[in-house]
């Protein structure tokens, strides 16, 4: 199959200094030429690998403070989580327009811009906290998602030039950047939280421009070349026609529900944490924990993928969901916390890797921008209205709420999965 969804009419083997890989080029019915580098493919998954590390401590020390910080500056407890949720509406409301530029002026000056705006997010944190200034910290926080909007597009930049054999592989090795995100960020919020006393968290946001400064020179270092190397022959196909794939309704209900789910949780938990008499250090472990456990299976997930399917592996990551729910529900010791967030992160990375995996095989490469950019929208608005439920369950409800708000998702996402998956085999 060809990244456009049809057969090929021919299939063309080229030597290349890494025989095990290979280049090769794929004739499509659509007369789609496209040239795939794996070998450029793997160095650039290992810069953009970087790239996701400092992003992703950014992002961990945003989600282990921000929520914290609303309790302190906020007008109502009730909005204490309002910054995350700005975060993520930034975020939602960039990703098409980050597609789009990207497609423009190229992956690497997108890249780079995307940091840029993360670094004078983080500045503007410093002073939103000094100021107690709760509007500016929201600002802070929208233009983290604006970087976030740039850098979630590592995932697809990665796969652009692999072969389709390759490129569960190379989604995966970039996720694995998370890994040292969990590691730098909570490590950095335990060491920075006091580093400007008597202003709490001041320090944290200090550390970011750093970690955001970084990553501007890394992504200086990507190979991806503007003009792409394919062309496509013909009209590209109108958004209805490719939204009418039952695989491409997979991949998105995949990603973007278990993104959602993790979300609502994970916003709630170190507030919930604090309120049952734990330490911020106590909360910034089990966030570490919990985005561990989100990118350390991406060293294997996409080998499990290409074993027994996207489809079940999105599946199963549902169902880790329900199962972190479950633990939430048990009780409000540490170790319950832990579990919890735990399971959460392993049932984000196979849903959300699975789900961009199948993603990737459901468009032509002339379509990229639009249906990359669809899908993030899409992620990331159901994110937004996650995050801003939470703060609410949690608020009037209590924790346990933000848990069992998980089982009708799951149930209705297994579904649409087991229906998709019943009628695609049925035609076929």
């Amino acid at each position: 199959m060809t990244p456009g969804g049809g057969p090929c009419r021919s299939l063309r083997f080229m030597p290349h200094r890494a025989p095990h890989w290979g280049t090769f080029q794929a004739m499509s019915v659509a007369d789609i030429t496209v040239q795939f580098d794996d070998s450029r493919a793997r160095r650039n998954a290992f810069i953009l690998a970087i790239g996701q590390a400092l992003y992703g401590s950014a992002t961990v020390i945003m989600f282990t403070t921000a929520g914290l910080i609303g309790v302190e500056i906020a007008p109502s407890k009730a909005w204490a989580t309002l910054p995350i949720s700005a975060f993520v509406i930034g975020t939602a409301l960039s990703t098409i327009p980050a597609a789009m530029l990207m497609k423009r002026i190229g992956r690497r000056p997108g890249f780079m811009l995307g940091a840029l705006g993360g670094t004078i997010g983080a500045l503007v944190g410093v002073y939103a906290i000094y100021t107690r200034s709760f509007p500016l910290f929201i600002l802070a926080t929208v233009l983290q998602g604006v970087y976030q909007a740039f850098a979630q597009h590592s995932r697809f930049a990665a796969a652009d030039m692999a072969s389709p054999a390759f490129r569960p592989k190379v989604i995966s090795w970039v996720m694995t950047g998370g890994v040292a995100a969990g590691l730098l960020g909570t490590s950095l919020v335990m060491f920075t939280t006091d580093l400007l006393a008597p202003v709490t968290f001041a320090g944290c946001y200090a550390a970011m421009v750093v970690i955001c400064a970084l990553a501007i020179g890394v992504m200086g270092f990507v190979d991806i070349p503007h003009k792409e190397q394919s062309v496509a022959a013909g009209a590209v196909r109108p958004l209805s026609e490719i939204l009418q794939q039952p695989r491409l309704l997979v991949a998105m209900i995949a990603a973007t529900l278990s993104y959602g789910m993790m979300n609502l949780v994970m916003t709630a938990a170190p507030i919930a944490m604090i309120d049952c008499g734990f330490t911020t250090a106590n909360a910034a472990w089990v966030i570490q924990w919990h985005v561990l456990a989100m990118f350390v299976p991406s060293f294997f997930t996409g080998q499990i993928i290409a074993r027994v399917g996207a489809e079940k592996v999105c599946a199963t990551g549902l169902i880790m969901l329900g199962c972190a729910a479950i633990a939430g529900l048990l009780g409000i010791t540490f170790g319950n916390f832990a579990v919890n967030l735990i399971l959460l992160g392993l049932g984000w990375n196979f849903g959300f890797i699975g789900g961009t995996t199948l993603l990737t095989d459901c468009y032509r490469p002339a379509e990229r921008a639009k249906v990359q950019g669809l899908n993030d929208f899409a992620v990331f608005g159901t994110v937004a209205v996650a995050s801003l439920t939470s703060g609410k369950l949690l608020y009037w409800f209590g924790w346990g709420s933000v848990n069992i708000a998980i089982f009708p998702i799951v149930a209705v996402a297994l579904s649409l999965i087991l229906w998709v998956t019943l009628r695609r085999r049925a035609i076929a």
